[in-house]
């Protein structure tokens, strides 16, 4: 399945998933830099839908605050 979701790099609250209105918002604490705040989000996502890292693949927006994610469940 596909989602997008909206990513907030070097949040506080993070690591942590938010769901509001059919979307999901992930704070995560590392910063965007070299990739660190991606391999977070795959991360992240992977723990929150309960599935391995291999099966979290981000489509789109790698330099966005906006992705478009494929998990494969």
């Amino acid at each position: 399945m596909q989602i997008t979701v909206r990513v907030k790099p070097g949040s506080r609250k993070g690591p942590l998933v938010e769901s509001d209105a059919g979307s999901l918002t992930l704070f995560v604490r590392d910063r965007a830099v070299d990739g660190a705040a991606n391999d977070a989000v795959v991360r992240l996502l992977a723990d929150h839908f309960g599935i391995p890292q291999r099966d979290v693949t981000i489509l789109r927006g790698h330099t966005s605050r906006i992705k478009r994610v494929e998990v494969d469940a």
